[in-house]
């Protein structure tokens, strides 16, 4: 075991007044203590990455110990996320010093894992980079990969519109879809995410939820209509998709940011019968549900990575003290691809 120090976010108070409350590090407090040590069947990490997600608020709101698979956090308790870490002792079978895993991890410089949670700790395959773990090859691209080939099912030359198109899964989702040949449109709020839906990532139009009418935007660049629309905000813009889906139309329902945390969640879609006239489906998408195929999706994404077909954009924040900040930028729309923290380098025995 390493000596020295272990620096930690702990919660120190729950968001009740989240959204209208922005999230902070007034929610968080830092706290330093001694490095653990590891039991017997324990893993002792050293956390590298950390990935952000929004669905990370529903760990600070709720506390049930009862639920095994994902409690919460207590109040004093390590904040957590996926976290790409560097194994420094095991007393795990399976797991040896120096190993690279993903799985939960605290928001802290060491911790300690069974290797078990709502996703199970694995080893990050030699040759992929930490970062690429923690976010476009990890749960982040896994849940763009089958949300769009396994539940969107998609046809080459088929319009498929994407929400929240320049975050994390939105922005591998869209380019996903525009490698297997369909037409893509984005929904993204500004004009530099915009921007770089139409340039770099090879949309074929975006639309700007903060600046333009999202309704008329799509019908004058769907004018026959939507195949796939891969929802990950839910309220307004999903009603606007759901009244142009074209005949036998797929809704991909991977997140809902526009209803996280509100007191009194807002009825469900209005428009929801227009599923009754067109025959089309509606399905809900959990990439845990996939997560014996995550080797199958790397091994046809790491190509297109390096090719340059997929590109993987990335906001990454520097340093552990900034992680409350690096989480608040989900909630603001500031981050422009895959939100990402990096603590520390692996050390020079792991794989590059």
């Amino acid at each position: 075991m390493p000596a020295g120090i272990n620096r930690q976010w702990l919660l120190a108070n729950r968001p009740e007044h989240f959204p209208d409350e922005p999230i902070g590090e007034r929610n968080f407090r830092w706290s330093e203590s001694p490095i653990p040590s590891p039991g017997e069947g324990q893993l002792l990490l050293r956390n590298l990455w950390f990935s952000f997600d929004p669905t990370q608020v529903f760990l600070m709101m709720y506390y049930d110990e009862q639920n095994k698979e994902s409690p919460g956090i207590p109040i004093g308790g390590a904040m957590r996320g996926l976290t790409v870490s560097e194994v420094v002792e095991s007393r795990m079978p399976g797991f040896r010093a120096g190993d690279m895993v993903h799985g939960y991890s605290g928001w802290e410089d060491y911790s300690l894992s069974d290797g078990h949670g709502y996703f199970e700790t694995t080893q990050v395959p030699a040759g992929i980079a930490p970062n690429l773990a923690a976010g476009t090859l990890g749960v982040t691209g896994m849940a763009a990969y089958f949300g769009v080939v396994e539940v969107g099912r998609p046809v080459p030359g088929e319009t498929f519109v994407v929400s929240a198109a320049a975050g994390g899964v939105g922005s591998i989702a869209g380019q996903i879809a525009k490698i297997l040949g369909l037409r893509v449109i984005g929904i993204a709020g500004g004009k530099e995410k915009c921007a770089w839906l139409t340039g770099e990532a090879g949309f074929d139009g975006a639309i700007d939820h903060r600046s333009e009418d999202v309704g008329a935007r799509l019908t004058e660049l769907c004018p026959n209509g939507i195949d796939i629309y891969f929802d990950n905000v839910g309220g307004a813009i999903l009603d606007l998709a759901l009244a142009r889906l074209r005949s036998h139309g797929r809704v991909v329902l991977c997140g809902g940011t526009s209803r996280y945390g509100l007191e009194t969640p807002p009825p469900g879609p209005s428009n929801y019968l227009a599923l009754v006239m067109v025959n089309a489906r509606m399905e809900g998408l959990l990439a845990r549900d996939y997560a014996a195929r995550f080797p199958e999706a790397a091994a046809v994404m790491l190509p297109w990575l390096r090719s340059g077909q997929l590109r993987s954009k990335e906001d990454v924040v520097l340093g552990l003290e900034h992680a409350p900040n690096a989480l608040a930028r989900l909630f603001t729309g500031a981050n422009v691809g895959k939100q990402l923290l990096k603590v520390v380098d692996p050390s020079t025995s792991v794989a590059p």
